[in-house]
């Protein structure tokens, strides 16, 4: 697990992002939304996202990583 820090410039623009593009909430749920899409299409052996899955892959665990840091959905209460 790494542990760099955020710089301040990028800290400003995600606060900016999700105070004027979209609330975590919303974002977390699309970023669920088209990982679904992706894991459906390899499931269906898309011929386009099979030529890269291995960046498709990682791709969707990074996504999940984020939206349950937005949004935990899995959270154990």
């Amino acid at each position: 697990m790494s542990t760099n820090t955020l710089s301040k410039e990028t800290e400003i623009r995600l606060s900016e992002f999700f105070n004027q593009a979209t609330d975590p909430k919303s974002f977390a749920k699309t970023i669920r939304r088209v990982n679904y899409l992706l894991a459906m299409s390899l499931m269906r052996e898309c011929e386009t996202l099979q030529i890269d899955s291995k960046s498709v892959e990682e791709g969707y665990f990074w996504l999940n990583e984020l939206a349950e840091i937005l949004n935990p959905y899995f959270e154990v209460e």
